[in-house]
């Protein structure tokens, strides 16, 4: 198959991995990629939020399936502009993608289909932002409405903090105040062709920079599949309760979703809530899920790419763990400090390295981003995972570059 996959992440690298790891032939091309996918298959030099130029790509080059990595293309369209040509492409359109796109519309959407999920207040202006932190009260959570590359959210008992925070989202439009849910933190991942929805196996992330959970909110600082501590059925309930009537829901509104519905969710006292949908693979925990998909990965998107998935089988997925961390230039996630060379990448073993941030000059691999890459293993236990994985970042030298040590420590213990 002629696979096109769009975007530059370490999602995107993962994604590719997957689909070489087939054997089946597939001549794959990303774009815009980066330097460790360039090492692996073509890329070319794409905008992938500009729907014309993609498309024409696409009916340039035969291409017969479109993977849309991040949540820019999604949300620009580029989706509708493919089907309109008549190529199957795995990602929602425009209207759907908003259920990342816009917190308000995916809250509007829960409340529809009777999803549970935390209050939220919508704020346009300063004053309706400070009255809603005092009605939820401390801890306070303050989203952007729209995309914030995964730092538009805080929480915080600081209500000078949160009021900053809201004063800055406010100039981009409007933010969300939500009530503070406490509990584990579970993300699941679900193909949908519209009307299908297929589960994969759930990952857990780490969004705060530093161990033990301090620091500031990032994109994401390392992951762990599967989840031993989740109980019995969990995935079920999420798939019954939340994924089909969500999908149900945007099918009614004649704005189906087609590609991959992200569930950011909370196991609290009260039951399983969601926090937040994405309308795309999550990074990092996709370089977790996809190392253990025995089950082609190609043939699950093309399924939902053309509305087949019902006749495509339950997904299995290796017995083996899979840890990730994630490598990150100095200064992340405030003011990363980019351009400083990456050394050690070949002496590393039994791991494998997805880039995020990286590109080749002058023959030597340069940090180009915040996040840089990550390192993923898989094991028989977390513990033998977590060897793999740390052994290979301490051959790996960026200056000033850090991570987490502390990625599945308590389910290694």
């Amino acid at each position: 198959m002629r696979i096109l996959v769009l975007g530059s992440g370490a999602r995107e690298h993962a994604i590719v991995n997957s689909l070489l790891s087939e054997r089946a032939g597939h001549e794959i091309t990303a774009a815009p990629g980066n330097a460790g996918i360039a090492a692996v298959v073509p890329v070319i030099a794409l905008d992938p939020t500009r729907a014309e130029v993609v498309t024409e790509y696409a009916l340039d080059n035969d291409i017969e399936l479109v993977v849309i990595g991040p949540e820019a293309p999604l949300v620009a369209g580029v989706a509708d502009a493919l089907r309109q040509r008549g190529i199957a492409v795995f990602g929602p359109g425009k209207a759907a993608a908003a259920l990342e796109g816009s917190k308000t519309f995916a809250k509007r959407i829960m409340d529809a289909a009777g999803v549970p999920t935390g209050k939220a207040t919508r704020a346009g202006t300063l004053e309706e932002a400070l009255e809603a932190l005092d009605e939820y009260g401390a801890p306070y959570v303050v989203k952007a409405d729209g995309l914030a590359a995964g730092k538009g959210v805080l929480v915080t008992a600081d209500r000078d903090a949160a009021a900053t925070h809201a004063r800055f989202w406010l100039q981009h439009g409007a933010v969300l105040v939500e009530e503070f849910l406490a509990g584990q933190e579970v993300s699941l991942f679900l193909v949908s062709d519209g009307h299908t929805v297929v589960p994969l196996s759930p990952a857990q992330d780490y969004k705060r920079v530093f161990d033990g959970d301090e620091g500031p909110n990032t994109g994401g600082m390392g992951a762990y599949s599967p989840l031993p501590w989740l109980p019995e059925g969990f995935v079920d309930e999420v798939v019954e309760t939340i994924a089909v009537p969500t999908i149900r829901q945007l099918a009614s509104e004649r704005t189906p979703f087609i590609g991959l519905l992200y569930c950011g969710l909370i196991i609290t006292k009260r039951g399983v809530r969601v926090i937040e949908f994405n309308a795309r693979f999550g990074d990092p925990e996709t370089q977790v899920v996809l190392p253990r998909l025995v089950t082609p990965l190609s043939g699950l998107l093309f399924a939902a790419a053309t509305g087949e998935l019902a006749s495509q089988p339950k997904p299995e997925f290796s017995s083996e763990v899979a840890v990730t961390v994630v490598l990150a230039s100095e200064g992340y996630p405030e003011e990363p400090i980019t351009g400083r060379a990456i050394f050690g990448l070949d002496a590393v073993r039994d791991v494998s390295i997805a880039h995020a941030a990286t590109a080749i000059i002058d023959g030597q691999y340069i940090a180009t981003g915040g996040r840089v890459l990550s390192v993923v293993a898989t094991g028989r236990t977390f513990a033998e995972a977590r060897l793999r994985v740390y052994s290979a970042l301490d051959q790996i030298a960026l200056e000033g570059g850090h991570y987490r040590t502390d990625i599945a420590l308590q389910v290694a213990e």
